[in-house]
């Protein structure tokens, strides 16, 4: 999806680059798969902030997303491609020939008119954009988004604009996935996925253009610690930037928790042992 600028009749148009959304249809979102939820500010149920920096933002109604893809062997068309507040990719809503109507994650190239298909059996020339089959009948090195990691749980993985997955192998009872990030990662082979990269791949160039845009996403300003007294914050204090305070020591949030170079996932997460290669290309502990 293109991008589009502005002449500079304001200040903030300047420097605004937002996504062209020419082929979207300007129809309301269908009805019977929206609903509404009311915002938490990052407030838990005790009103205290437990996620900071959201507030605000203009009204959004959730759209049901078929991650699952459970109807098979009915095909499927897209009757039109949508934008979704929630998620930084586009939305395909798709009928099948039932007559029932479902959100689907859009792929790049996919158009209204396309025709769909989830199966459990393939032919060669089934592998197109947009259909959805287990990884287990995929030939290798295909792009993939929406990827299972439990079958039958649902797409987790590849969901977000311009996201694909490159499925290596699948051997030894196993399919072996490339992650955007470098990793590779084991994956049960009757888990699902489908064809193509997420579309909108431009969402990444973007540029707000002024503080009242990132507002009506609900993102409220963050505030330096260096910039706090010490009181308020461990990076707090001196007197600009001094050897006992301003920024010259670890960086840590307000509770001391490291901000840079702090691994935070657990060594002993039990799906460390699916990890074949990290993104940094090394290898996990106990492996060779």
């Amino acid at each position: 999806m293109a991008l589009k600028s502005f002449r500079p009749l304001t200040p903030s148009q300047r420097f605004t680059v937002l996504n062209s959304d020419e082929t979207l249809s300007d129809k309301r979102p269908e009805r019977s798969l929206t609903y509404s939820q009311a915002k938490s500010g990052g407030r838990n149920n005790n009103g205290r902030i437990t996620s900071r920096r959201r507030g605000g933002g203009h009204k959004r109604l959730h759209r049901i997303v078929d991650f699952k893809r459970a109807i098979l062997d009915v095909p499927a068309t897209v009757v039109a491609l949508e934008y979704d507040p929630n998620r930084s990719s586009r939305l395909a809503l798709v009928q099948y020939e039932g007559g029932e109507k479902r959100y689907i994650i859009a792929a790049n190239g996919m158009k209204v008119g396309d025709k769909l298909i989830t199966s459990n059996k393939a032919t060669t020339n089934d592998f197109l954009v947009g259909n959805n089959f287990p990884l287990e009948i995929i030939p290798p090195s295909t792009k993939l988004h929406c990827v299972e990691l439990i079958p039958g749980r649902g797409a987790q993985l590849g969901r977000t604009a311009g996201t694909s997955i490159e499925l290596v192998a699948v051997e030894n009872g196993v399919a072996q996935l490339k992650m955007p990030s470098g990793e590779i990662r084991l994956v049960n082979p009757k888990c699902r996925a489908t064809i193509g990269e997420v579309g909108n791949g431009d969402h990444m160039n973007r540029s707000l253009g002024k503080a009242g845009r990132s507002r009506w996403l609900g993102k409220r300003p963050r505030q330096r610690g260096v910039s706090m007294n010490p009181v308020d914050h461990p990076n707090g204090g001196g007197q600009g930037k001094s050897k006992g305070g301003g920024g010259r020591q670890h960086l840590v949030s307000p509770w001391g928790q490291l901000a840079k170079g702090f691994p935070t996932r657990k060594r002993s997460k039990p799906s460390n042992s699916q990890i074949l290669v990290r993104h940094n290309g090394r290898k996990p502990r106990g492996k060779k």
